[in-house]
């Protein structure tokens, strides 16, 4: 079987696919990458048991059809240092190796049967489906990543939650310390369905997604998920059980309303993390009639400092604890000029929201106060 493709086509596809496998397969097979050969297109997968992405590129010459599996460190290795070229693909399956011809040189290394490589188990046929925009689903996923936890106790909140309702799709991430709330009203079913996407799988498709225009579509069911975007899908185990009721948790009535500059609070909050306590990076926020005050203090180590940042508040003057790293990683994930700082009392969580909403969207995040010292 002979074909030929694009140097660089396939060294860009090959190291996407690179960030699937594990460093300790429980399968050796899934150390290689599975390539496929038919009606004159070459399908590469790469999988970890648990996810597998694929990516098809077209062939200009091809001769010959089939399936064999080659050693991701082999096949990377060969197209590392490889400027835009022709490549001449020789498939040997009696010998059982390939053969790799280029402008100034060969590659030969040995290939394996694809007999040996898991088959995916086929979603439900009543699977659901769901169609968004590739820019919407990678803008969600790229502000929801951060606020997924790491627990061993409550797995569910290791991942993102999709929530289709009759309203809108939601896409929740929390780590019970912060929030993420994206709603797309553009995207509604009258039979609710959700589901929870583990966190490697979101942080692939983020590698892959880009604002090209062209739709993503999403069908699960109860257990995996498959994800098709361009050239490109994404099959994934999801995690099972039930996300806990996210709305309960963010304030209804915040009639404090604080605008301030998103950049020069993000910066601002930064020089104050180093002067507050490494254990709790607890800053104080005092909010009145046209000033935002900022202090950090570390008694352990005799250090604080204090930064006052112009702003506009409707409502009682406060003083308000929050997690600065939270509030960074908060900030760093909006894209407005201005974000808009909702607050009820010091003890109920903050929500902070762009000043502008994009169309048919609205854009939540939530952090949970700190308790202040007098």
């Amino acid at each position: 079987m002979k074909f030929n493709l694009s140097s660089t086509a396939l060294s860009s596809r090959l190291l996407t696919l690179s960030k699937v496998p594990s460093s300790r397969n429980t399968m050796l097979i899934l150390d290689c990458f599975r390539f496929g050969v038919h009606n004159s297109q070459l399908t590469i997968t790469a999988s970890d048991n648990e996810n597998s992405m694929w990516t098809t590129l077209n062939l200009d010459e091809c001769d010959g059809e089939g399936d064999f599996c080659v050693s991701s460190k082999n096949i990377l290795n060969a197209m590392r240092e490889l400027p835009e070229q022709p490549l001449s693909m020789n498939v040997n399956f009696d010998e059982m190796k390939i053969y790799i011809e280029y402008q100034n040189g060969n590659y030969d290394f040995p290939i394996q049967s694809a007999e040996e490589w898991p088959q995916r188990q086929a979603l439900d046929d009543n699977a659901v489906t769901i169609t968004i925009g590739a820019g919407e689903l990678l803008d969600c996923i790229s502000r929801s990543l951060f606020a997924t936890a790491q627990e061993e106790l409550r797995p569910v909140m290791n991942g993102i939650y999709f929530d289709l309702t009759p309203d809108c799709l939601a896409i929740v991430a929390s780590d019970g310390h912060k929030l993420v709330r994206n709603q797309n009203f553009s995207i509604k079913s009258e039979t609710p369905a959700s589901f929870i996407l583990p966190k490697k799988p979101a942080t692939l498709l983020k590698n892959v997604l880009s604002h090209d225009g062209a739709d993503v579509v999403i069908r699960f069911d109860g257990r995996a998920s498959e994800i098709n975007y361009g050239d490109g899908a994404l099959y994934c185990r999801l995690i099972e059980g039930r996300y806990p009721n996210y709305n309960s948790v963010i304030p209804k009535d915040n009639p404090n309303l604080l605008t301030v500059d998103r950049k020069i609070l993000l910066a601002a909050v930064r020089r104050m993390l180093p002067f507050a306590s490494d254990t709790s990076e607890l800053i104080r926020f005092h909010i009145e009639s046209g000033k935002l005050e900022l202090s950090a203090e570390d008694i352990d180590f005799a250090t604080s400092a204090k930064e006052s940042i112009i702003c506009d508040y409707s409502g009682s003057p406060m003083d308000i604890g929050f997690k600065g790293s939270s509030i960074v990683e908060v900030l760093s994930n909006l894209e407005s000029d201005n974000v808009i700082i909702q607050l009820a009392d010091p003890s109920r969580p903050g929500i902070i929201v762009p000043d502008e909403q994009p169309e048919n969207e609205n854009i939540l995040m939530l952090a949970m106060p700190m308790l202040l010292e007098n």
